[in-house]
């Protein structure tokens, strides 16, 4: 079976949210599967690489704030947060996912779809597990999510795969592996696809 395409993210940003509703196609147009990888920009951008989030960063901040209601138009999704509505701890979200990919790993594409739906589409605080439980698809065992989104495994599980994502090289959310290639950005979609299209070059 090929290599599955590997999705860094991280919940709090728009344009993984924007990618994720395109990846899985891509994919499927290639035989191939997507691996779900949760990252944390507080970790590669603030702390690794220094810099200022997005938003704050003068002239950026300003043209983001454009793109993204843009880009919401163009793929015909409800933007729900505004952009500069407070970030809250991405960590709970993260968690359940670094919890669900080893737990039930062909659940990872609902869970992510759930709460990137509450996040972003519906403009939802999901900064503690209480309020991620809620957000998850009706036929899961919410109350289990929960203990299990609080405990110290899912916590120390999100450290190994940051970890992970920054050994492989990964800064920004998204960031799309293949094979080995990254590419990041929301624009580097097509990119994909061609590589995939190709073998490469």
């Amino acid at each position: 079976m090929a290599e599955p395409l590997h999705f860094h993210f991280d919940f709090i940003s728009p344009y993984g949210w924007f990618a994720s509703t395109r990846i899985e196609a891509i994919a499927a147009r290639h035989g191939r599967t997507v691996e779900w990888h949760p990252m944390l920009l507080g970790v590669a951008v603030m702390k690794v690489m220094g810099l200022k989030p997005l938003l704050d960063t003068p002239l950026k901040g300003d043209y983001v704030r454009r793109d993204v209601k843009r880009h919401a138009r163009r793929l015909g999704l409800a933007l729900g947060r505004d952009p500069d509505a407070p970030v809250g701890s991405p960590l709970p979200m993260a968690r359940a996912l670094s919890w669900v990919r080893r737990h039930d790993p062909a659940r990872q594409a609902p869970l992510v779809h759930a709460l990137y739906d509450a996040y972003w589409g519906r403009g939802q605080d999901l900064s503690t597990p209480a309020a991620v439980a809620a957000a998850l698809p009706a036929d899961w065992d919410r109350t289990a999510a929960e203990a299990a989104i609080a405990g110290d495994q899912a916590a120390a599980w999100l450290r190994e795969d940051v970890q992970a994502s920054l050994d492989s090289g990964v800064f920004g959310s998204p960031t799309t592996v293949v094979d080995g290639e990254p590419f990041w950005g929301l624009d580097r979609l097509p990119e994909v696809d061609a590589w995939l299209q190709t073998g490469g070059w």
